[in-house]
């Protein structure tokens, strides 16, 4: 069983820039998955960013893409989040989960993963 802590959150200005922490503890493998969703009020928990702790290979969507940067640190076994260029919709509660396999549409579901964080909120104003 892994156990994930997310860290980073705040509350910062449109086109400011955070950095989340996802510290993994527990059984991490070479064929782990760590992936990144955000959830708005109201909202279904969606898809962020998705890393293969093993070689390092990245997925994003197409919302974030070109403004987030997922990384893994695997000494510190900790997965970051780089956001830059924020903008007011992407205020949500950021959450770290873990899957295995390789990067592909399922990876994109939150129903694939078997452990998530307890997340940590991100609010971006206007």
């Amino acid at each position: 069983q892994v156990q994930l802590v997310e860290s980073g959150g705040g509350l910062v200005q449109a086109g400011g820039s955070l950095r989340l922490s996802c510290a993994a503890s527990g059984r991490t493998h070479v064929t782990s998955v760590l992936g990144w969703f955000r959830q708005a009020p109201g909202k279904e928990r969606v898809f962020v960013a998705a890393v293969t702790w093993g070689g390092g290979e990245t997925m994003y969507s197409d919302s974030v893409k070109g403004r987030f940067t997922i990384s893994r640190d695997i000494k510190n076994s900790t997965v970051y989040l780089q956001m830059n260029s924020l903008k007011p919709e992407d205020t949500a509660v950021y959450y770290c989960g873990v899957t295995t396999g390789r990067l592909n549409i399922a990876t994109r579901a939150p129903k694939a993963y078997y452990s998530w964080g307890r997340g940590t909120q991100v609010t971006v104003s206007s």
